[in-house]
């Protein structure tokens, strides 16, 4: 292959999806009161992507359940908050409209399954029953998404407050048991997120790797294949997403 088809495909890396291969939704957490008082989302992790939050509007917390233990973040108007595949985490619309910019990493992973629901443990523990209860109707009965929605929150709800009193007696075997069955469920997904992350993400990376030599020996490299893209959020009405309302932007 010559050098100038190499800057050309290295260029076209580099313009697949936003920028290190992030993926961006826009998130109103769901206002929907719990058993518990707290006005939130479904508590879940995920198995490789880290996730991000930019807070728009609104005030709240991030609970969540990591290697460091249990843990709450607040958050307000300008705050910037990340973690890492693993951590459990469940927003907290303390003030009714907390409305957030979601950057994700793995472009495309968290929309194929990158994401484990605290179910309970008998749940998480078989495939079958995790999919019927995280799964919602194919539908366009807005009312019934928001019924089936609900009460997914609600069951991953049950299996947080488990959790949360395993972990407080014994962190190190409550992460060993949900990690373990996290892996199980998404197993047979892997190979499909392979191929996301390696004509992205990885892609992304390599690509700028090129650029670079180029650049090292005074060559412009990537530099023929500039220009400017945008895309429109997906056409429809908001998503019903584990956390809440979700505006999806299709960039991969």
């Amino acid at each position: 292959m010559s050098e100038s088809i190499e800057a050309d495909a290295a260029a076209e890396s580099l313009g697949r999806g936003l920028p290190g291969g992030i993926a961006v939704s826009r998130l109103r957490v769901y206002d929907w009161p719990t058993a518990d008082g707290r006005m939130g989302g479904s508590p879940h992790l995920h198995t490789a992507s880290t996730e991000g939050y930019v807070v728009l509007t609104g005030t709240g917390e991030l609970e969540s359940l990591s290697s460091r233990g249990l843990e709450t973040t607040p958050l307000h108007p300008g705050a910037v908050v990340w973690f890492t595949p693993g951590t459990v985490h469940r927003l907290i619309n303390g003030s009714g409209d907390l409305d957030i910019l979601t950057l994700m990493s793995n472009a495309g992973l968290p929309e194929a399954g990158d994401a484990v629901l605290t179910f309970p443990a008998e749940v998480l523990r078989d495939p079958q029953r995790y999919a019927a209860a995280a799964t919602l109707p194919q539908t366009v009965d807005q009312a019934e998404l928001e019924r089936a929605a609900r009460a997914r929150r609600d069951l991953a709800l049950e299996g947080w407050a488990e959790l949360r009193a395993q972990a407080e007696a014994d962190l190190d075997t409550a992460l060993d048991t949900l990690y373990a069955a996290a892996a199980q469920l998404v197993s047979p997904k892997v190979e499909h997120w392979q191929g996301i992350w390696s004509s992205g993400p990885a892609a992304q990376s390599a690509a700028t790797g090129q650029a670079l030599q180029a650049l090292a020996a005074a060559q412009p490299g990537t530099l023929y294949g500039s220009g400017v893209d945008t895309i429109a959020p997906l056409a429809g009405p908001e998503r019903w997403g584990m956390c809440g309302r979700l505006t999806v932007w299709p960039l991969i």
